[in-house]
């Protein structure tokens, strides 16, 4: 058997079908009926909807952005500390035992309330007041250098 001498098997070759030619296959040559979509390239650009407002019109134009380097933090006010023991020490886990804080994530402490007990109070990030009002309370917040 020589290479020149092979056939394929019967059946495995089609012809292609020559639509657009007149015969059979003329007239529309499987691109529907008339119009801008029939023609060749049909020249409709992405988002076209036929005239009616597109939808990337209808929808509202959003101010502003979200932060990707936003860092998360759980606000804890100074009157929710008086749930603990005098002279005790608070911290993410103490919080979490408590049932203030939910998850382990960054706390601040805020300045709402009033506090009565002396406690030592490791948080993330406090603001002036509530710092103010531990340390009125004879206590101290510890925060990370």
């Amino acid at each position: 058997m020589k290479h020149h001498s092979i056939k394929s098997a019967p059946g495995s070759i089609k012809k292609a079908k020559r639509v657009g030619r007149g015969g059979k296959r003329g007239t529309y040559a499987g691109r529907g009926g008339k119009g801008q979509t029939a023609r060749t390239g049909g020249n409709i650009q992405p988002g076209f909807e036929g005239g009616q407002t597109p939808l990337i019109r209808r929808m509202p134009k959003l101010k502003g952005f979200k932060n990707p380097n936003r860092v998360p933090f759980f606000a804890v006010n100074v009157d929710r500390l008086e749930l603990f023991d005098d002279g005790s020490t608070v911290d993410l886990k103490a919080l979490m035992e408590k049932g203030i804080v939910k998850r382990a994530t960054k706390v601040k402490l805020l300045a709402t309330g009033e506090l009565t007990k002396k406690l030592t109070v490791h948080v993330n990030a406090a603001s002036k007041d509530a710092v103010k009002k531990v340390e009125q309370a004879g206590g101290k917040v510890v925060l990370p250098s």
